[in-house]
């Protein structure tokens, strides 16, 4: 006779786990492998590999001085709690005026001073990095404006139409279809 009595049938769940519980724990270890792809294709973007962004803009004439332009992202302009529609920009300025330009700025819209020029580019010249809030009243003509500000006082600025610069947001914009 066996010392010990003969143990229960275990519940369903508990059968179910111990004849299934190293391929359940290998799928947990192989879908994360799925995402990786494309957790690296945004580590190169957010360190500058792939460039400026997704989509580059092109070389940008501001008086003397000329940036290079980017969306950071190819999409639509994304929510961004009470601020409202928010969309990414990336710049960087030429060789030349590094070390003149003290400031740049973008805009929806021609700034009536230097006080309302935008949003601020921030980052290092390589690589300046900026918000721009998108307004969902915003025209489909509208023109990107950009303001630079020199060391010596100077200011110059220069425009681009919406539709070059951002396609995916006049798209965005078109669907919104002028809401009050």
């Amino acid at each position: 006779m066996s010392l010990f009595a003969a143990e229960k049938p275990g519940s369903r769940l508990s059968r179910f786990w111990h004849k299934w519980r190293f391929h359940i724990n290998v799928l947990l270890l192989l879908v994360p492998l799925g995402f990786m792809p494309k957790y690296f294709a945004d580590a190169a973007l957010f360190r500058g590999d792939t460039g400026l962004g997704e989509r580059e803009i092109g070389e940008v004439q501001v008086g003397p001085w000329s940036l290079r332009l980017a969306e950071f992202r190819n999409e639509a302009p994304r929510l961004d709690g009470p601020a409202g529609y928010m969309k990414s920009f990336n710049a960087a300025l030429c060789d030349s005026c590094r070390e003149q330009v003290k400031a740049t700025y973008l805009r929806i819209g021609k700034p009536r001073s230097l006080r309302a020029a935008g949003v601020i580019f921030f980052g290092t010249p390589y690589r300046m990095g900026a918000m721009l809030p998108i307004p969902e009243k915003t025209q489909a003509d509208a023109e990107l404006w950009i303001t630079m500000e020199g060391w010596d006082g100077a200011m110059h600025q220069a425009s681009i139409p919406l539709s070059q610069a951002s396609p995916a947001t006049l798209e965005w914009l078109n669907k919104q279809g002028g809401k009050p």
